[in-house]
């Protein structure tokens, strides 16, 4: 797989540029990603596997994965901004891949044993990108592989960096995955914003059932 892929999506990518290439904490930034952390270190994954955070901006959580000893670990996000500020944080990494494209058009050269969203489902208010969305999920999956999701919650926010968001509940994820899918773990996070607001998540980890 190369290891930078560039598609084309001005809308979405002028929008997350612009978002990314502000001063200042977005809302949703986390100095720590301790819920995934948490989740992923449930799900007991063996340190090569192959992992994709998906949307995942300016995350810590690679720094975390690499730091935990796991070897793999691929990124991507529509907007170069972001990826090129990991890229330069990480430096040469072995095993670090930033993919900048839009994961609605996306197509995977590669499965991942772990599928990682925190805030991106929720941005796909569309009943089509989200159909896109759940394609290529199932598309970038090894057989069995694990799944964490993160939405804003029934009681979450409507709108996030000046977007409409779907709020979701878990059991509404749980549907959404389908019923190959066996739910391992929900969860409710209050997530203070670095404005000092709250946020509702809704967590959901699940695995296919075709390991």
């Amino acid at each position: 797989m190369r290891d930078e892929e560039r598609s084309t999506a001005p809308d979405r990518r002028g929008h997350w540029d612009d978002v990314y290439g502000r001063s200042g904490a977005r809302s949703w930034y986390q100095d720590e990603p301790t819920p995934s952390l948490e989740i992923i270190d449930a799900l007991a994954l063996a340190p090569e596997t192959p992992v994709l955070d998906v949307g995942a901006g300016t995350s810590t959580l690679v720094d975390e994965l690499f730091g935990r000893g796991f070897t793999d670990v691929s990124v991507i996000d529509v907007s170069d901004t972001a990826i090129d500020s990991v890229r330069r944080r990480l430096g040469r990494r072995d095993g670090f891949h930033g993919i900048v494209e839009d994961l609605l058009t996306w197509e995977p050269e590669r499965t991942y044993g772990l599928w990682h969203d925190r805030a991106v489902l929720h941005f796909f208010v569309d009943p089509l990108d989200r159909a896109k969305y759940r394609d290529v999920l199932r598309k970038s999956q090894q057989p069995g592989g694990a799944v964490i999701i993160a939405t804003f919650g029934p009681d979450g926010p409507t709108t996030c960096s000046g977007l409409p968001v779907k709020r979701w509940s878990s059991e509404e994820i749980s549907e959404f995955l389908g019923e190959d899918f066996i739910v391992v773990e929900t969860r409710r996070q209050e997530h203070v914003t670095p404005a000092g607001h709250v946020q509702l998540f809704t967590w959901l980890a699940a695995t296919r059932a075709d390991g």
